[in-house]
């Protein structure tokens, strides 16, 4: 008996349109905030690997847990902000200063 494949047995990547899936991520589209477009990926909790920080919140996202990527359309690659779900549909209702304690982790 042979072992389990992990990957998919496609060739190469196709070019994804917005709003497709890719293997690794979920779904990615745009939204406008601020005036400003923003690309919007879901990310599910198999491919949540590291420790992230909201901004949301400014609390940990632990791997593990789905959350949403979020940078500007025309931003770096480095502009790129894990949130959680319901931070991200909460931001407009979020205050802009939020101070985090003394015992918080400052990474």
């Amino acid at each position: 008996m042979s072992p389990r494949r992990n990957r998919p047995r496609g060739g190469g990547r196709s070019a994804r349109r917005d709003g497709e899936a890719d293997g690794r991520y979920g779904m990615e589209h745009t939204d406008d905030w601020r005036g400003e477009e923003w690309v919007v990926r879901q990310i599910s909790g198999q491919s949540a690997a590291k420790h992230y920080r909201c901004p949301g919140c400014d609390q940990e996202i632990p791997p593990g847990v789905p959350h949403v990527v979020a940078w500007q359309r025309d931003g770096r690659v480095d502009d790129r902000r894990h949130w959680h779900r319901a931070c991200w549909n909460a931001r407009d209702r979020r205050s802009a200063r939020l101070q985090r304690s003394r015992q918080a982790p400052r990474y």
